[in-house]
């Protein structure tokens, strides 16, 4: 029985790692895998990871109609689908993911965040927690600089956690005008970054 599944968790948790070993794993003994991303850090058609690994995808526009790419992945037979960055899907993409699943039989496993910078839960991730069989955050979790576990997606603008800005916005944990950094609940809400802060 093909089954909808979400598997969320902070930035710089592991799910590109995740997702990437899964396809590769199911890879090893059939060809009926398909590997999407709605996004990734680097380039389109690309699921890269922190830890060097990537593997080319297929690129899926946040927000678009997604029937081309279900039609194609149908016409190739595919059973397991494997996406990545699903948080910036639809929550129709998302309703049209479950129907391929439903009604075609194919197995669709969606890796992402949870919620955003501001501590709000991405549409399609909120769709996901209400209609995926099942959902469960990554064990392994990036912990915050004071060594509580990190909760938060903190964007920072030159070295201020921001608390404003479009949600969509893509990029790589990096230092910069603009990088993100996961703290804990607490030094996200002070807008702690460091012990020196």
């Amino acid at each position: 029985m093909a089954e909808l599944t979400f598997t969320y968790g902070t930035m710089a948790a592991g799910k590109s790692t995740l997702a990437l070993q899964l396809c590769w794993q199911l890879r090893e003994g059939r060809s009926d895998v398909a590997l999407w991303t709605f996004g990734d850090r680097s380039v389109d058609g690309m699921v890269t990871s922190r830890i060097g690994i990537e593997a080319e995808a297929e690129a899926v526009v946040p927000a678009g109609d997604i029937s081309a790419h279900i039609d194609e992945a149908l016409a190739n037979g595919i059973k397991i689908l494997v996406i990545d960055e699903v948080q910036f899907a639809s929550v129709e993409q998302v309703d049209e993911l479950a129907k391929l699943v439903d009604d075609h039989g194919v197995e669709v496993h969606a890796f992402g965040l949870s919620a955003d910078f501001l501590l709000n839960v991405f549409p399609g991730s909120a769709r996901l927690f209400a209609i995926a069989d099942w959902a469960h955050e990554l064990p392994l979790t990036s912990s915050c600089w004071c060594g509580q576990k990190g909760r938060c997606n903190a964007r920072v603008v030159d070295g201020i956690v921001a608390r404003e800005g479009d949600q969509f916005f893509t990029g790589d944990v990096v230092q910069g005008v603009t990088h993100y950094q996961v703290l804990c609940r607490k030094h996200y809400r002070l807008g702690q970054l460091g012990p020196e802060a």
